[in-house]
């Protein structure tokens, strides 16, 4: 069966949610009246989240699920997702339900116009440390990376099939995206959209993963925007 829409999401121990998140997607694109299909890729969770979602596959048939062997971080949980998806525009959500699901037609008005389609976070629903550290670093990315971008950290995000599939991940690389599909040219939009407080589980994120390491991650993205090969062609004969 051909897919529409495909939904990629990162389970890391978020037991607390799934369930509440799969109810919240489900009529949203039940809604949108084309085929679609739910990728959750459990990164190595200690708690239940993956006995969770194996015990859904026989109730909901658009659930489709991997299971890493460890805990491999968002990047590589993205690129396995985006690598079985089959759909034409490529959903990303996060697991903790802080994107709300009923932003994806709102994003998806514009998918056909743009190969990425990025939420922004513009009312932050986090503790003041976390939205002072993110605030920083998108003031620092939007100008070494040049992607002019208010929050490339929400994960709810659209992407054609085809475009995404011209782009190449490393360790990291996931909180780019924005600046690796400006850097092949391709068209992006930023379109605000709600964001929701924590109720369940617990953040993944800390200093040395929310500062350090994007960092060092930033600074690899704006080499390779330096060293992007920009030549053009005035004449080429047959």
């Amino acid at each position: 069966m051909l897919v529409t829409y495909s939904i990629i999401i990162p389970i890391k121990d978020e037991e607390h949610n799934i369930l509440s998140l799969i109810d919240e997607i489900e009529p949203v694109m039940q809604g949108l009246n084309k085929p679609w299909e739910l990728i959750c890729i459990d990164d190595g969770s200690k708690d239940k989240s993956f006995e969770i979602l194996r015990g859904l596959l026989d109730k909901k048939p658009f659930l489709k699920l991997i299971s890493f062997t460890k805990n491999f971080g968002q990047s590589s949980a993205f690129d396995a997702g985006f690598k079985k998806a089959k759909g034409d525009f490529i959903i990303t959500l996060d697991g903790d339900l802080q994107n709300d699901p009923r932003d994806i037609p709102l994003l998806l008005a514009n998918a056909s116009s743009y190969d990425m389609v990025c939420g922004w976070r513009h009312t932050r629903r986090d503790r003041l440390s976390k939205r002072m550290t993110s605030k920083i670093s998108n003031f620092i990315r939007s100008r070494l990376c040049q992607d002019h971008m208010h929050d490339t950290g929400c994960s709810l995000k659209i992407f054609k099939k085809e475009s995404l599939n011209r782009i190449k991940l490393f360790h990291g690389m996931h909180r780019f995206l924005p600046a690796l599909f400006k850097m092949e040219g391709y068209k992006i939009l930023e379109v605000k959209v709600n964001h929701r407080p924590r109720v369940g589980g617990k953040s993944k994120y800390h200093f040395f993963n929310r500062s350090i390491g994007p960092i060092l991650d930033m600074l690899a993205v704006y080499w390779m925007r330096k060293k992007k090969l920009k030549y053009q062609v005035k004449e080429e004969s047959k």
